[in-house]
């Protein structure tokens, strides 16, 4: 077996998430559970424009589920309680060596450092759950980690960050090879690039510890978009003028020195909580489109639009509101796993 994870560039299958479920993260008034709700069901219609979506949905969010969504978004039917699919949900991987197999990997989830708040018991069960759906082959790790932890570039290189993947709250007695032989045995990795830390926001006792997903992304081999803060005011404005130094003196796996392409912030510094880590980097590309996060400025929203319009030429950037996904702890990117396509005529049912 050679495992290896397409780029997100790669034709896919189809897009995979699940539909909220009432509980911390969704919001304790009505309202804001509307917000959710609806939110989730936003990113699900942009996406199935361009692409097929299956939604995981709890057995007791059926009826609103299938009320809300789109008719063509596929409905799977069993218990959820964390609805962040990039994170809890399986990462797929192909065989180079068994161009028809499709495989499944299946981190260790523990709501990201094991949080007081997190409930992850039923969603951690989702990436068995999903392989067995698809027909895939299910990938084992001992790693603790999430899907938005790492971004691949599909060629060999690996984007990641020490305070999630040496995170003593996740893997307690891993080391940067440890975490390395792993990506490669998983997702056929050669070169890590790893950056010490994410954003400021992702700090707080609801973030993640610094996933990259907010932070860098490869839009192809060789380039790199990287979230920039531009206004001294705020803590990331240091932090992603140390990460661009950093990533510029960067290699790939292909010896190809890395451009950096900056993706400003939009104006707002904070929000009711503190310094929001609002990130035009969390967008998730898929067949034909990019569905970008919006966050209600519009000149910024426009300019966010442009950068990826020329980063992913041919795809028609989409914006959707992710001001209330980002309240309630991350993106468009968070609530999303792509199911790359199989080569075709070799398709395994």
């Amino acid at each position: 077996m050679s495992w290896r994870m397409p780029s997100e560039t790669a034709p896919h299958e189809r897009t995979w998430m699940a539909f909220p479920v009432e509980g911390p993260t969704l919001g304790d008034a009505d309202a804001e559970r509307a917000e959710g709700y609806a939110a989730w069901a936003e990113v699900a219609a942009a996406i199935a424009r361009f692409e097929p979506v299956s939604m995981v949905v709890d057995p007791a969010e059926v009826v609103r589920a299938r009320r809300m969504l789109p008719g063509e978004v596929t409905i799977l039917e069993a218990p959820v309680d964390e609805f962040w699919m990039r994170d809890h949900g399986p990462t797929f991987v192909l065989d180079d060596e068994r161009p028809g197999i499709l495989g499944a990997v299946d981190w260790i989830f523990n709501g990201w450092g094991a949080h007081d708040w997190a409930r992850w018991e039923r969603s951690a069960g989702h990436a068995r759950l999903i392989a067995a759906e698809v027909g895939a082959e299910l990938v084992s790790s001992t790693l603790v980690t999430e899907g938005g932890g790492f971004h691949v570039d599909g060629e060999g290189t690996v984007l990641l960050t020490e305070t999630v993947q040496l995170d003593p709250r996740r893997n307690p007695y891993a080391e940067r090879a440890r975490v390395e032989a792993e990506f490669a045995q998983t997702l056929g990795t050669t070169k890590a690039i790893w950056l010490p830390r994410g954003l400021t926001r992702d700090y707080d006792d609801f973030g993640t510890n610094g996933h990259v997903d907010i932070v860098a992304t490869f839009p192809s081999p060789g380039r790199v978009l990287l979230h920039t803060q531009r206004d001294a005011a705020h803590p990331d404005h240091a932090v992603s003028a140390a990460l661009r130094e950093l990533l510029a003196a960067q290699t790939d796996a292909a010896g190809r020195r890395l451009d950096v392409i900056e993706l400003p912030a939009p104006a707002t510094l904070r929000d009711d909580e503190g310094v929001v880590d609002w990130s035009y980097v969390n967008h998730l590309v898929v067949g034909g489109g990019v569905i970008a996060c919006g966050f209600g400025e519009e000149r910024a929203d426009a300019d966010a639009r442009a950068i990826l319009a020329d980063a992913y030429p041919g795809r028609e950037v989409v914006t959707v509101d992710a001001r209330p996904i980002f309240a309630r702890g991350g993106g468009i990117h968070c609530i999303t796993q792509q199911q790359p396509a199989l080569p075709r005529n070799e398709v395994r049912r």
